[in-house]
């Protein structure tokens, strides 16, 4: 969700529709869940075989896959009738978002960076966004889109510490496999280049020194998180950063907003 509003705001220059935030906030959520839903079912088996995500209803068998085939049928019809209330342009970007959401659980089978195709399809929603306000897309935006992907790989390649000796045990492809004891080198430069994109939509879309200093700000918290990372990082630490990134998300939210006033 957090994307889908950064594009919200700053194509409408600080001043998005209420149609739109409920349009896209309920989107989100509902997108998110069957994203959850298609993975949990795809991964069923690994899941089993993982600590942390053995108690997953359908890993556990408290549900069953047509349990989850049903309600991911309800949402997804849900899904297609908020869409029909967008721009031409905005409904025909929707069906990639679909696309997305489905290929992404089976990436981490045969592509190295499963994140990076994370990043791709959490960050969708904000091209979608972008389109349903402006009608058009903009250079801006595929900056903005560029700069999700970044954040998306660093934030769930720290989330995949957690997992990361079940991984290698079951042979499951993770970032933080690949970049192993240099993935404190690896996190830095992606959020560097996150905060770049991000600094030259800004740029391109006129937002003033509140913005850039809002940057800052991230920049200097996001390098204490690579700095631990030097170090061994538990499964508990991982989460909790992992879940600094919701604040890190919302401060850059703020920091658009008060960019265009």
């Amino acid at each position: 969700m957090i994307p889908v509003l950064w594009a919200l705001v700053l194509a409408s220059q600080g001043r998005p529709s209420g149609l739109l935030l409920v349009l896209f906030i309920a989107g989100s959520f509902i997108m998110r869940s069957a994203g959850v839903i298609m993975n949990d079912l795809v991964d069923r088996s690994f899941d089993r075989q993982v600590t942390r995500t053995q108690t997953r209803p359908l890993a556990s068998g408290a549900l069953r896959p047509w349990h989850a085939v049903l309600f991911l049928g309800v949402l997804l019809a849900v899904a297609v009738y908020l869409l029909l209330f967008l721009n031409p342009l905005a409904i025909r970007l929707g069906p990639v978002a679909l696309v997305l959401a489905v290929i992404y659980p089976f990436t981490k089978r045969f592509f190295r960076v499963p994140q990076l195709f994370l990043g791709l399809a959490f960050g969708w929603g904000a091209v979608m966004a972008w389109a349903a306000v402006r009608n058009q897309l903009d250079p801006a935006v595929w900056l903005l889109y560029a700069a999700v992907i970044c954040w998306s790989l660093a934030y769930d390649t720290i989330y995949a510490l957690q997992d990361i000796e079940d991984d290698l045990r079951i042979g499951v492809n993770s970032s933080a496999i690949l970049f192993g004891a240099h993935m404190w080198i690896a996190v830095g430069i992606i959020e560097t280049a996150m905060l770049v994109l991000l600094a030259t939509a800004g740029w391109l879309e006129s937002l003033n020194a509140v913005f850039y200093a809002g940057l800052a700000g991230v920049a200097g918290f996001l390098s204490q998180q690579v700095r631990r990372l030097r170090g061994e990082v538990s499964p508990s630490e991982a989460l909790s950063m992992f879940k600094q990134h919701t604040v890190i998300g919302l401060v850059i939210l703020i920091g658009i907003w008060a960019g265009t006033l």
